[in-house]
């Protein structure tokens, strides 16, 4: 029997399943984190090749039955950084005596917009840990604005709200800002009281500033003027993003859906973004992802073998 495997690869968690050619998911399974931009391509491809087996393994099956995997990875979403990945998945596959040849590696903000509009056309806007917003038409042109990266860019994600409260939180307990409800609920949450403190939790270990954002809004629900202008601002980035898209497509009269931890469910931050590019796009329509971006990973998979 052949089946398609679909791995989406976050930089919190790693979802992965198995298909048959039609494309129903026979088994599914998690992992850890595997952004290997942060990971790394090694450390990555250890995760992605482990949950790739497990699905195998939970169907006795053969890895040449494995018609083809695709892996929508965080940081792959530039063609060398795609490959890098790719080289490395397949290099361990063969180390470990297990033939994956028909490996192909894509963003997993391409796997979220095909399974948000089933294979359709439509407008992806994502803010997780990072933020981007990809665009495919009736002719499957791809378009994409944002994704820069939390150095340059990820303005409307959860590193950047969240790198916010941080930095508020710090001016209080420094001296230079306003009491903010940020600062109480960091406190509470990572046990921080002081500067030392959260200069040794922010930069002696592996946190993650995108940690912090849901504490953000947290607060802005209930009514932290630091923490709404927080949510405000940041929403306006994201409204930047389907403008810029917007553009780019030539058109301002398409769907769009929400994903991501951030804004792919109901909060005071989605409530807000949605009002903004409501009142700013009259044309634009929201809809609710269709499928998963792990579904959507088996749909680009089951569309190249279809075309063989």
């Amino acid at each position: 029997m052949n089946y398609i495997i679909g791995i989406d690869g976050g930089g919190t968690k790693t979802n992965c399943a198995i298909a048959d050619s039609s494309g129903n998911i026979l088994f599914a399974c998690t992992g850890s984190a595997s952004n290997f931009l942060i990971e790394g391509a090694q450390k990555t491809s250890k995760v992605l090749f482990s949950l790739a087996l497990q699905c195998m393994k939970k169907l006795n099956a053969d890895s040449k039955e494995a018609k083809i995997i695709v892996i929508g990875a965080a940081g792959a979403g530039r063609k060398i950084n795609a490959e890098v990945l790719q080289k490395n998945f397949i290099s361990l596959s063969k180390s470990r005596g297990t033939k994956f040849k028909n490996v192909i590696v894509e963003s997993d903000a391409r796997i979220a917009l095909e399974g948000a509009f089933g294979g359709k056309a439509g407008v992806i806007l994502i803010s997780g840990t990072g933020s981007i917003v990809l665009a495919k038409d009736s002719k499957e042109n791809i378009y994409r604005a944002g994704g820069l990266g939390r150095i340059i860019g990820d303005e409307g994600s959860g590193y950047s709200i969240g790198k916010k409260g941080l930095q508020a939180f710090s001016k209080e307990i420094d001296g230079r800002g306003d009491p903010t409800l940020i600062s109480k609920l960091i406190k509470d949450k990572f046990r921080i009281s002081s500067t030392d403190e959260l200069i040794n939790k922010v930069y002696g270990s592996d946190f993650n500033p995108a940690n912090a954002a849901p504490l953000v809004i947290a607060a802005a629900e209930r009514g932290d003027r630091t923490a709404l202008s927080i949510l405000d601002s940041e929403a306006d980035e994201l409204v930047q993003h389907v403008y810029a898209i917007s553009k780019k497509m030539k058109r301002n009269d398409f769907n769009i859906s929400f994903t991501g931890g951030i804004i792919g469910n109901d909060n005071l931050f989605t409530s807000i973004l949605k009002e903004k590019i409501l009142k700013t796009f009259s044309l634009i329509k929201l809809t609710n992802p269709k499928c998963s971006p792990v579904e959507g990973a088996i749909l680009i998979g089951k569309k190249i073998i279809s075309e063989k």
